[in-house]
């Protein structure tokens, strides 16, 4: 099993009287891809300048490989880091480049060549030892700031934000590039980002944070099907978030009476004292949306909840054709509205429903989640 590589405890940051990061404790396991995710301001970029040495902790410590960091300089540390803008040296070729680190640390000239060499072959840059950086696209200039940290060798691959400059559809193609070498590579990388996309697509665990605090850490799958709270189900992912009353609570079933949503019923238990205060998270894609016509029909589809749970009815006031999906807000009977995506599986799927369709909505029992806070 994993042991950790950085231990994180009860580490605070106080600019003045503001506490940038506040009282985190957490652990990230040697090998391991983690990623710090949370909006701008919530401590996430300080928390890893922390681990870098660009900052001191106001309060706690940090352990790297087992050793305390404090007083311990940003060069001593088993760390590397790439920074948003690359930071690559434009007057310097890509080997230059790559080897920069090498030839300060005094590493000798045939090592550091097959060592430069060895770099640039991971990030798929052999043949372009020679070219300037204002030669090369984007993608390619930050695959030099990657190989110039990996070919210090480093315990801990630091990475602020690594792909916000790309454009979308090179920032997708990184990510899947990323994972892949850091797979191959086994060096711990812990990355900071606030694109919740790229946190799900690259991270074996996700730490979610919020005003300083760690909200919640998990897998990807975890903090998007199983949200700790409001903030995270409404930061990972889109959801809709109705208020309800807890009216059961059984060990293998829960019901929630909405305002907004109607009768919720869940397989499951929650936990929670009857008549508490509660928040449905139901995420778009798991609403099935109907043409109303036969109710029976209907009813077959939300089998597993008991009758009048599980439905709603609306009409459609709004639409985005997203390509692989259509997203719909739904004006509910009541007056709440409710975002549902529909794949197109077909050509023709969109064309299914249109603007003021009159519609009808069902969920599985296992598709909500209750949260308490």
């Amino acid at each position: 099993m994993a042991e950790p590589i950085i231990q994180i405890r009860n580490v605070t940051k106080r600019f003045g009287k503001v506490a940038a990061v506040d009282n985190v404790s957490l652990e990230i396991m040697a090998g391991e891809f983690f990623v710090l995710l949370g909006p701008s301001g919530c401590g996430k970029t300080t928390l890893l300048r922390m681990i870098a040495g660009f900052e001191l902790p106001t309060e706690g410590e940090i352990l790297i490989d087992g050793q305390d960091m404090a007083g311990i300089p940003p060069n001593k540390r088993p760390v590397n880091m790439v920074f948003q803008s690359y930071a690559v040296f434009p007057h310097m070729t890509v080997a230059d480049n790559v080897a920069y680190g090498l030839k300060i640390a005094g590493v000798g000239r045939g090592e550091r060549e097959e060592r430069v060499r060895e770099a640039l072959q991971l990030v798929s840059l052999a043949g372009f030892e020679d070219r300037k950086p204002d030669q090369m696209s984007g993608g390619q200039r930050q695959r030099v700031a990657l190989a110039r940290s990996l070919v210090m060798k480093p315990k801990v691959l630091l990475l602020d934000e690594p792909l916000s400059a790309l454009d979308a559809k090179l920032r997708a193609q990184m990510q899947f590039e990323l994972s892949e070498l850091q797979d191959h590579v086994g060096i711990t990388f812990v990355t900071v980002t606030h694109d919740q996309d790229e946190a799900l697509s690259m991270a074996g665990r996700i730490a979610v944070m919020n005003k300083g605090e760690v909200a919640q850490m998990a897998t990807p799958s975890d903090l998007y099907e199983y949200p700790a709270n409001r903030f995270v189900a409404d930061f990972v992912g889109s959801v809709n978030l109705f208020e309800g009353k807890l009216t059961l609570d059984e060990p293998d079933r829960a019901a929630v009476d909405c305002a907004g949503l109607g009768k919720v019923y869940l397989n499951h238990g929650v936990t929670g004292p009857h008549g508490a205060d509660v928040w449905i998270a139901l995420r778009p894609e798991k609403i099935y949306l109907h043409v109303p016509g036969d109710g029976k029909a209907i009813r077959a589809a939300a089998q597993d909840a008991p009758d009048d749970h599980n439905l709603a009815r609306g009409v459609i006031k709004g639409m985005s054709y997203l390509g692989d999906i259509t997203l719909f807000e739904i004006q509910l009977d009541n007056g709440a509205k409710i975002r549902v995506s529909r794949p197109n599986l077909s050509r023709r799927d969109q064309e299914d429903f249109t603007w003021d369709d009159r519609v009808s909505m069902h969920w599985r029992a296992d598709s909500p989640v209750v949260l308490l806070s």
